[in-house]
């Protein structure tokens, strides 16, 4: 039973800080001063074919 409270304990205290480091890494990831670009590109997706609507594939799909 001594194994299992210790790696308790080890999830409890580490394991919540390396979450919490992996979840700030990602926020700064995402808000990086580069990806201003490529967040707008993405968001754009829908409106790229605003002036004709996409092509009809030939097959029926």
């Amino acid at each position: 039973m001594e194994h299992y409270s210790f790696l308790r304990q080890l999830a409890d205290s580490w394991g919540l800080l390396v979450m919490f480091l992996i979840f700030v890494g990602i926020i700064f990831w995402a808000f990086r001063p580069g990806s201003r670009k490529t967040h707008e590109d993405t968001a754009n997706i829908p409106f790229r074919h605003e002036d004709r609507p996409a092509a009809l594939e030939e097959d029926g799909k």
